[in-house]
């Protein structure tokens, strides 16, 4: 498995995000949760504009196999989205945590970063899924 992340935080639902130093955060799933949906052929981005929830859906990824929720790891106003993903969704199989990323928001609140994994919690959470 890869290494993950060091300067990430991870949802147990298996998001990632980064702080952008700005009040803004980058959000993606994570190189486990590609690996588990197989290759994908389809994302539902979600709306510029929309204010997200911590923890509520707010986009969709579908593979060959399953159609999965994506949620909002933290609150705030989705800023950008990456436009990419629709022609190729399949470059979150290639480049989860770089290329691969699915939006960009203002946070509301970046203090929830913090209710968030680090990366040693969210692999002892895969270890314990895998096993």
């Amino acid at each position: 498995m890869n290494e993950l992340p060091n300067d990430l935080r991870y949802a147990s639902s298996h998001e990632w995000i980064r702080n952008e130093g700005d009040g803004t955060a980058t959000v993606g799933i994570t190189d486990h949760a590609q690996a588990q949906l197989g290759d994908l052929v389809y994302i539902e981005l979600p709306e510029l504009g929309s204010q997200l929830e911590a923890g509520k859906e707010c986009a969709v990824v579908e593979s060959v196999k399953a159609a999965s929720d994506i949620y909002s790891p933290v609150g705030g106003e989705v800023i950008a989205v990456n436009e990419a993903l629709a022609d190729a969704p399949e470059t979150i199989n290639e480049s989860a945590f770089a290329d691969g990323w699915i939006f960009r928001l203002r946070m509301a609140d970046p203090a929830q970063l913090e209710e968030l994994l680090d990366a040693d919690a969210y692999q002892e959470l895969v270890d314990e899924e895998v096993h």
